[in-house]
This record gives C-alpha cells, sequence and structure tokens, in this order.
C-alpha cells in the first residue's frame, strides 16, 4: 500500500515540476546595416506581463519563462519591427537584426536636422536607458554631465533650480537646441532655462549632442554646440509607470508616466506629470517646480500626424547673486537674496517672496508623409509662451530710479523708500519648419526651412513701497517690447563615391529682423532696429578604413547675431558686431564589442567672439563685449573597454587651449571718473578650462544590480579674460557612486532601484562666478559673486513599471 502511495505522489509531482521548470531568453538587437547595436530598442513578449528594453550594447534578459511557445516583438525608432515565434524547453539566445524604416517612427521628423552615422561630425548619443539609470531629478545638463568637453552649474548648488552648461567653454546662449526639431532657446536671449523644463529627462527618447558647428538645424545658430532631443518614441504596449525619489536638501520627486500602446495598429498615446521641490544647498534656494507631458500620434502607411505638449511652472527663490569670495571659507551657504534693512541700516531679516516665477509652454504639431521609398516632407507647426516675474525687496531706492517727483509729507521732502518690484516677461515665440528628404542608394538630399517670429514685452511694476504715491503702486515704470523675425532656409547632401568613401555638403542662408521698442528699468530709452544676413556653408569627408573603423574631416562656417542683453547692457559708444566662427574636426572613430575608441581634434576660429567682462546685471546674466580674434583649440580623446562581461570602464578627456589674441581690458576708476586701460595682450577666455575629464566604472556584481563610480574633474577657470589667478576658479574633482538595481515580478512588469551618492569625498568647489573691477585712489579692489557646490549629497530613488 505504501510502494502505491507513493507512485501516486511522483506521478502527481514529475508533470508539475516539468511545468515548474523555468527559462531565460537571451538577445542582442543590431542594425542590419552595419551591426552596430540598437540600445533603447523595445523587446515585448506578445500575451504577457514581459518587455523590456536593450542596454547600451543592445543585449536584452527574459528570465522565469516555462515551457511554452512565445512571440517576441523588437520595436526601434526609425527601423522596421521583427516578430519571431519560438518554443522554449530550455535556456536560449535569440538575436534580432532590424532594417532601417524610412518612414516608420517619430525619427522621420528629425532626422533632417541630425548627423547620421555616416557625417563627419562629433557628436555623442545618449539614449532613454541611459538617460533613465541617471534621472533622480536633477535638471538636464547633469545627466550630460558626463559626456565630452561638458562643464555644469547650479546656482542653488544641488542641480535643482536654475542650472547651466558649456560645452568647450560655450554657454548655454551659443548652443542650439531643439525639441523635436522644434528651436528652444529664447529668441531674445538665445538662452535655454531647463528650470522650465522640469523633468524632461523621463519623455526623453534619446539626445544627440553635436560639438562644433554641427549640421544646420532650426533656429538660432549653433555657435559651439547643438543637443538635438527627441521625446515620446511610441511604445507597442501598454504601460503605466511611477517613480519617487528623496534626498538631500529635502529634495522630492515623483513622476506619473501612461502610455496607451498602439491602438487599431495607428494610434499612440502618452503622457507625463512631474514635480520636483528642494530646499537648495544655498540658504533658501528653494525651488518648486511642476510639469506636464501630453503626445498623441497618427503612424499610418504613408502618414505620421504627431501633436505635443509641455507645460512647465516653476517658483525658486533668487539664488543669482552669488556669495563674497571671503565667505567661501567660513559661510558657504549664505545668500544675499531678499535683505531688508531699516532707515537706520538695522538687518531685519529676509524677504519671504523674494522669488522667480515662471511659466512656459510648448506646443508642437507634425505631419510626415512619405511620397515613396525615396521621398518624404516632413513639416512642423509650433507656439512657445511664456509669462512671469522676478519679486525683489529694495532698500532705500530713490524715487527718480523710477521716475516718481519727490514727495512733501508734512514738512518733509520725500524722495526715496524701501519698495517691493515684479519684473515682468511676457512673450510667444511661434513658427514653422519644413523639410524635404530623399533618400537614394548613394546619395541623401535634405532640403528645409523655417519661418519663427518671437514677440516679448518686458515691464516693471512697484506692488509696495513704505512711502509712495497711490497713483504708482501696480503702474508700469518701464516697459519695452522685442520682435524678432528668423528665417531659414538649408540644403544638405551625403554621397557615396564608394562603399568607404562618401562627401559631405551643408549650406545655411538665415535672415534676422530684430526690433527694440521703449524704456529699460533705469529709464533708458531702448528703441532700436537690427539687420543681419548669415550664410553658414559646412563640408566634411567621410572614411571607412574597416567594418569597425572610420575616419573624417569636416570644416564649417558659423554666424551669430548678438542677444537683446548685449545690446541693452552696452555703453552708448560701444560698437556691437556679430560673430564669426570657422570650425575645423578632424576625428577618428572603433568600435566593435570589447572597446570603443574616439579621437577628435578641433580648431575653432572666431572673428568678433563674445566673452564675459566678468561682470553681471541685475538677474544675473553676464555681460558680454566683443573680441577681434580668439581661438578654441583641442583633443577630445573618448574610450570604453568591456574588461569582463561585468566589468566596464568609460572615459572622455579634452584638453585644449582658449585664447583671445590681443585683449584690452576697461576698469571704472572710481577716483577720477572714466576707465583705465589696461593692454593685457594674449590671454585665456574665461570659464575655459584646459582640461576637463570624466570616467564611469561599472560592474554588475550579480545580474540586475550594476554599481557605477563616476569621476569629473575640471581644470582651472578664469572669471575674466585678465588670466590673473586671483580672478578664478580653483579645478576641481568630484566623485559619485551610482547603484542600479532592476527586478521583474508577475504583478509589476519592472522595479528599477537608484542610489546616487554625490561628491563622497567632500570637494569643497565653485562652478561659477563673477566679478566687478574698479580703482580707487589707484588701487585695484574687486566686488565678486562664488557659487559653491554641495559637499557629499545623495538621492534615492525607485521606478515602478506596469
Amino acid at each position: 500500500m505504501r510502494k502505491i502511495y507513493l507512485l501516486f505522489v511522483l506521478l502527481i509531482l514529475i508533470p508539475w515540476s516539468t511545468i515548474a521548470q523555468q527559462y531565460t531568453i537571451n538577445g542582442r538587437v543590431t542594425n542590419q546595416k552595419n551591426n552596430d547595436p540598437l540600445p533603447g530598442a523595445h523587446v515585448v513578449v506578445k500575451n504577457s506581463n514581459y518587455s523590456t528594453v536593450t542596454d547600451e550594447e543592445g543585449n536584452f534578459t527574459f528570465g522565469e519563462l516555462t515551457t511554452g511557445s512565445y512571440l517576441l516583438t523588437v520595436s526601434y525608432v526609425g527601423f522596421k519591427p521583427i516578430s519571431k515565434d519560438i518554443y522554449i524547453n530550455k535556456n536560449k539566445t535569440i538575436n534580432f537584426s532590424l532594417s532601417e524604416d524610412v518612414i516608420f517612427g517619430d525619427e522621420v521628423i528629425i532626422s533632417a536636422i541630425r548627423a547620421s552615422d555616416e557625417s563627419p561630425t562629433t557628436y555623442t548619443i545618449l539614449d532613454q536607458a541611459q538617460i533613465e539609470k541617471n534621472n533622480t531629478g536633477k535638471d538636464l545638463p547633469y545627466i550630460f554631465n558626463s559626456t565630452p568637453s561638458v562643464v555644469v552649474s547650479s546656482d542653488a548648488g544641488a542641480g535643482v533650480g536654475y542650472t547651466g552648461m558649456r560645452i568647450r567653454g560655450t554657454d548655454l546662449t551659443g548652443i542650439n537646441v531643439t525639441l523635436n526639431g522644434v528651436p528652444v532657446n529664447d529668441g531674445e536671449s538665445h538662452s535655454v532655462y531647463f528650470v522650465d523644463l522640469l523633468d524632461l529627462a523621463s519623455s526623453i527618447s534619446d539626445v544627440q549632442i553635436q560639438r562644433g558647428v554641427g549640421t544646420s538645424t532650426n533656429g538660432a545658430a549653433s555657435f559651439g554646440a547643438s543637443i538635438n532631443i527627441n521625446t515620446g518614441e511610441n511604445s507597442i504596449s501598454p504601460f503605466a509607470e511611477l517613480s519617487s525619489a528623496a534626498g538631500s536638501f529635502n529634495t522630492f520627486k515623483n513622476t506619473i508616466m501612461f502610455g496607451s500602446g498602439l491602438l487599431a495598429d495607428k494610434w499612440n498615446f502618452s503622457g507625463r506629470l512631474s514635480s520636483v521641490t528642494s530646499d537648495g544647498y544655498i540658504d533658501r534656494a528653494s525651488s518648486d517646480l511642476k510639469s506636464a507631458y501630453l503626445s498623441g500620434s497618427y503612424v499610418g502607411t504613408n502618414n505620421i500626424f504627431k501633436a505635443v505638449i509641455l507645460l512647465g511652472d516653476e517658483k525658486t527663490y533668487q539664488a543669482w547673486y552669488g556669495i563674497p569670495k571671503d565667505s567661501l571659507r567660513t559661510n558657504r551657504k549664505f545668500n544675499p537674496a531678499g535683505e531688508m534693512y531699516d532707515a537706520d541700516g538695522n538687518f531685519l531679516g529676509y524677504y519671504d517672496n523674494q522669488t522667480d516665477n515662471y511659466t512656459q509652454n510648448y506646443y508642437q504639431l507634425h505631419y510626415a508623409h512619405k511620397f515613396s521609398d525615396k521621398i518624404s516632407v516632413t513639416t512642423s507647426g509650433f507656439l512657445t509662451t511664456g509669462k512671469g516675474y522676478y519679486e525683489s525687496y529694495k532698500n532705500g531706492e530713490d524715487y527718480s530710479d523710477y521716475g516718481i517727483k519727490d514727495t512733501m509729507i508734512g514738512n518733509h521732502n520725500v524722495n526715496m523708500t524701501n519698495l517691493i518690484s515684479q519684473k515682468w516677461l511676457d512673450n510667444k515665440f511661434y513658427g514653422i519648419n519644413l523639410t524635404m528628404n530623399y533618400t537614394a542608394e548613394n546619395l541623401t538630399l535634405n532640403f528645409g526651412g523655417g519661418w519663427n517670429q518671437y514677440d516679448g514685452d518686458h515691464y516693471g511694476k512697484i506692488i509696495w513701497a513704505q512711502v509712495i504715491p497711490l497713483d504708482w503702486l501696480n503702474h508700469n515704470w518701464y516697459f519695452n517690447t522685442g520682435k524678432k523675425t528668423d528665417i531659414n532656409i538649408f540644403a544638405k547632401a551625403n554621397y557615396n563615391i564608394s562603399d568607404r568613401l562618401s562627401l559631405y555638403g551643408d549650406l545655411q542662408y538665415r535672415t534676422i529682423d530684430y526690433k527694440i521698442d521703449g524704456t529699460h528699468d533705469d529709464l533708458r530709452n531702448l528703441t532700436q532696429n537690427h539687420e543681419y544676413s548669415f550664410f553658414n556653408p559646412k563640408a566634411g569627408i567621410f572614411y571607412k578604413l574597416g567594418e569597425n573603423q572610420n575616419l573624417y574631416l569636416s570644416a564649417g562656417i558659423a554666424n551669430r547675431e548678438p542677444s537683446r542683453s548685449i545690446y541693452r547692457d552696452a555703453d552708448e559708444t560701444q560698437v556691437i558686431s556679430s560673430e564669426r566662427l570657422l570650425d575645423v574636426e578632424f576625428g577618428y572613430k572603433l568600435r566593435n564589442k570589447t572597446v570603443n575608441v574616439e579621437g577628435n581634434l578641433f580648431y575653432m576660429d572666431y572673428k568678433n567672439q563674445f566673452v564675459n567682462t566678468g561682470k553681471i546685471n541685475n538677474v544675473g546674466a553676464a555681460i558680454m563685449t566683443n573680441v577681434p580674434k580668439s581661438y578654441r583649440a583641442g583633443i577630445e580623446l573618448i574610450a570604453g573597454l568591456n574588461i569582463t562581461k561585468r566589468l566596464s570602464w568609460n572615459m572622455n578627456a579634452t584638453y585644449s587651449n582658449n585664447k583671445i589674441n590681443d585683449f584690452v581690458a576697461y576698469v571704472d576708476d572710481w577716483t577720477n571718473g572714466g576707465q583705465v586701460v589696461e593692454n593685457i595682450g594674449s590671454t585665456d577666455i574665461s570659464f575655459s578650462p584646459d582640461i576637463v575629464a570624466a570616467s564611469n566604472i561599472s560592474f554588475e556584481p550579480i545580474d540586475k544590480l550594476k554599481v557605477s563610480l563616476v569621476t569629473k574633474y575640471v581644470g582651472k577657470q578664469y572669471i575674466d579674460n585678465t588670466s590673473n589667478n586671483d580672478r578664478s576658479l580653483d579645478p576641481y574633482l568630484t566623485n559619485n557612486i551610482n547603484l542600479y538595481y532592476s527586478i521583474e515580478t508577475n504583478f509589476i512588469k519592472q522595479i528599477d532601484f537608484l542610489v546616487q551618492f554625490n561628491n563622497i569625498f567632500n570637494e569643497k568647489y565653485e562652478t561659477n562666478a563673477w566679478v566687478y573691477r574698479y580703482y580707487l585712489e589707484g588701487s585695484d579692489y574687486n566686488i565678486n559673486g562664488y557659487f559653491p557646490q554641495s559637499e557629499f549629497n545623495f538621492m534615492i530613488g525607485i521606478n515602478l513599471k506596469f
């Protein structure tokens, strides 16, 4: 009887043990054309909860699959999807090779302005997977920080709020930023304010960062680099995602994302809501940021319609004044913004609402049509609206500075007061872009153009004062408008002479009409009109040395008009000229499964380049001046090595010389009036370090757990153009440890844990500064402000994917 019972138990257990057996699928997704990996490709097991994206090398893994038949589908923007029926009864390796599709995905919308694989252009691409592993709430510049030649800065010292970046020493006013092919740079200031694009990283499919002049794009001219951002890659499967992060300085990030998946094989919708709050490292440098993203698209056989809405709202406490150099050792977090004093000069405290408040919304409508396998057309219409103000408490302000006449109160003549002001900006930026793409076996042609219009109102109000005529409250004490029309056309060609050799040509013509009308906040008449016409040619050659090696050589010219602030801050006698850049690039690339090596020589020759004087205006923006001749020349090295299956090392380093050929400094003389002239001669360009380097050592001790040591070194930077060590930023070295762990469950498709320990060795450093020099009784003095960055800090995050 006992033997019968045991036999019965075995008969039951054997089939169940077979059913419970679990297997793993490994694979790699590559480009059929050149066998390059496709990172960020979507791999889906149909009719199941299993989906993933490929890593940097195009690899993917599925575990816990039981015996049975499955349908695997792989998709990637710009490529035809592939599906494979498979039967699993053991561990398997299944690879996919995707062929390019001229019109399949959203990539066609931006293809005309991007550098292709065989363009003689210096660029770096960050895919969705790379961005996701570093997205814990800091602004985009910090996600770009490990790419070549990049230096980032934060006013609040913690990467949230107002941030900036430079590439090869060029700041955001000279970096052309596009979002789905639409220009982002402000029409007047030329800058980009990532604080208004909160958590855009969560909606990015990929980013291409071009260094140097780069390819022709829509909007303002690239004058050192381009950042081309693509959002909202369509997901075949529906999804939902919740993410939260928390860390130092009471920093909290919360994001909700969703996607419909492909509906009726044609429609796709996705959205996001995000919120970030932080107290900042600097005293009172708080941020309260919100954003929303919504995208809807229709993909037909020959047509794509795509609508994008991006809404952003920010409230940040002002932190753009910096702190005096002598406070760096004693009180690094000091923030002078909002200081209040009584009539006797006694300190009363800080004004609570010394804040910057701004709402910026982006609306985009894209359409692409494929006439044939060779010809397609894309068009984009856009509207960007912005409105907001910054509010300031002012001590002892003269009536005359606001156009107010003296007031008699009893027997007393009152001509000054403490007050609270608001300075407003209300603008609209709108336009249309059109491109035509022709692709043949050996020839690719892109023709495009755009019309952009900027309309902005600048005005200021007094909302409170201790003593003031009532009719001046909420009355505009100044008002001026800026209207700018920008028209550009371009043509690009890439011709393959042979399987190894191709030639590239790029011609752009651009016209600008810019009008300023009205009075500035100091009551000066700003009325002026400027017209420019620019021709920007580029050419290059690309040569394949072998299957995995290539060389390229390119030369390009770019011209750029002055920004509003340059006209506004200029002295009456100052002659302002447009800038011109000749950029020459020579590069080498080697890539295989084990090693990735890139080297690039660059020479950037400037005529009338705008450089920092070292001064800032009343909103913390640098005051600029032309210099007749200057240059940037250097070498960029990039290396990646897969040491073992679980250990890899990626690094990049830039060594450069950044010089003004002959600089003359003009320093105010407080004793005699006028200015003291200093002939400096050859000198270093401000904020242009000779050495910038980054390193990332990644180790995967167990499956799905990645530990990375991220190192960044930035050499000495001068804060004006006199090459004086007393007016410089010390070199700094920071080290971060990043941990990323991912698990899959039956209910929640994927759970990602992110931990960032930043500046683990407590480096005290500054990334930005300003200085104002003057002579008094023959001695040289200066007033300065430095922007210290946080010491050790951390962020911990979790992403839940359904």
